[in-house]
């Protein structure tokens, strides 16, 4: 699949919140840090529970970089790519991610 799919309204995601889609067949966690249409998309997946709950983590940012905080293990990982501060050898996918016209949310998963 290299297709941008259809997840949502722009407005279903609650500004400093993420939620979770299942696009393909990856759990993609779809963050929107903001009050604006500024997203960023992470695999949904925490590599050390081994559960899909990084869209439930708390947002957080420090030295410009955006990260979310696993609610499990607390393990951050950097929004824009998915790089694991804590283990690198734990970074998870990244996928783009827009706003279209219409406000609707897409992710691209290839």
């Amino acid at each position: 699949m290299n297709d941008w799919v259809t997840v949502c309204k722009i407005d279903d995601i609650l500004p400093e919140t993420g939620v979770c889609a299942l696009v393909g067949k990856a759990h993609v966690a779809i963050f929107r840090p903001y009050y604006s249409n500024e997203l960023y998309a992470i695999s949904n997946i925490d590599p050390f529970a081994h559960a899909s709950v990084l869209s439930r983590g708390i947002i957080g940012q420090h030295d410009d970089e955006l990260w979310v905080a696993s609610p499990l293990k607390k393990q951050r990982f950097r929004l824009k790519d998915g790089y694991c501060f804590d283990d690198e050898n734990n970074s998870i996918p990244h996928y783009e991610v827009k706003v279209n016209d219409d406000g609707f949310v897409l992710v691209k998963v290839d």
